[in-house]
């Protein structure tokens, strides 16, 4: 299924493909809170929280990209909306740091807010971290026509030049993201058009409105869009009936379940043990970037699937971040994984 001479195919062509990047981008601001440095507050006699530094990173479909640049994609086109505010800054200058990303595609519009989460962290002597209550700042009316207009017409205009385009979905409120109805009907209309183009969908809520794409969605993702189905394999035969094109289904520890659309039962691609603590946070956004790479040069989607989970298993053993993988860490694993 995944061999070294798989793995150096996929990490030697990396570097020669562009892969777009549709979706919600939003900011991820932590703040580190010095336990010891708490003081009651004048005006409210409440605990006031001192931050000793404040940590900015691209959320949402940012932590895909930040995935695809670590694995060393050569060209990465993020298109999205991001609001013309102070988080937008921070979220700009936190995608300038990966090396490969062009910003030109990303709507700037003082209609909206840019989308943030902000996470404090008590910082405790002697305990882990721990985090208190989220901050959560996202827009909650339609995205505008004119913002619309713009990602749809960066979309048509780049559709040829991408090996891959993943689409993210993040936002829950219907027609509140970047990828809206008429995004849904374009992608369909394109997909349509190139049956054989690799386009991935990651969607929290709508996976099974879309169609002529490729899905990735979790288990409970796919049983929610199949309230019909007994089990999961049916469910994502009913996916599969719905896009015409493969299902992967993220199981965690269960590795990936692929649905083809030949009809055959859906298959288990294992995922890797990790010995020691983990962090699955950012597991599926690492799967996701490490799946479109695969298949964008030239893998199978079984291989391409034992690839995500390789990759997958090195993010979730780094504690605290969103984790990610370089080439040689990818080498690295390998060695270990196949000399068990």
């Amino acid at each position: 299924m995944l061999t070294a001479v798989i793995i150096e195919q996929i990490l030697a062509a990396i570097p020669h493909r562009t892969i777009g990047v549709f979706g919600d981008l939003f900011l991820d601001r932590y703040l580190d809170l010095d336990a010891a440095l708490t003081e009651p507050s004048i005006e409210t006699g409440l605990d006031a929280y001192q931050v000793v530094r404040v940590r900015s990173y691209p959320g949402a479909a940012g932590t895909v990209i930040n995935n695809l640049a670590a694995l060393g994609v050569g060209r990465i086109v993020p298109i999205s909306m991001i609001g013309d505010d102070g988080e937008g800054h921070e979220l700009r200058q936190a995608l300038k740091t990966m090396t490969r990303v062009e910003l030109a595609e990303l709507a700037i519009t003082t209609q909206r807010r840019t989308p943030t989460y902000t996470k404090p962290m008590l910082m405790t002597a002697g305990q882990a971290p721990r985090e208190l209550n989220r901050l959560d700042i996202k827009n909650r009316l339609p995205l505008p026509a004119d913002v619309e207009r713009k990602v749809l017409d960066s979309l048509t205009r780049h559709w040829h030049a991408f090996d891959a385009l993943l689409v993210l979905d993040q936002v829950s409120e219907l027609g509140c993201g970047v990828v809206t109805e008429r995004v849904r009907d374009r992608l369909a209309e394109l997909g349509s058009n190139e049956p054989y183009k690799i386009v991935i969908v990651d969607s929290r809520e709508r996976i099974g409105l879309f169609r002529n794409v490729c899905f990735k969605p979790n288990e409970s993702e796919c049983l929610r869009a199949s309230p019909n189905a007994a089990n999961l394999c049916d469910a994502m035969k009913q996916l599969v009936q719905k896009t015409r094109r493969p299902v992967a289904c993220t199981c965690g520890a269960g590795g990936i379940m692929i649905a083809d659309a030949d009809g055959a039962e859906p298959s288990v691609v294992p995922a890797y043990p990790v010995a020691g603590p983990i962090d699955t946070v950012g597991a599926g956004d690492a799967s996701s970037a490490a799946l479109a790479c695969a298949l964008a040069c030239g893998v199978n989607w079984q291989a391409a699937a034992a690839f995500a989970n390789l990759v997958a298993s090195i993010a979730i053993q780094q504690i605290g971040v969103t984790g990610t993988a370089t080439p040689e860490q990818v080498r690295q694993r390998w060695r270990t994984v196949s000399s068990t």
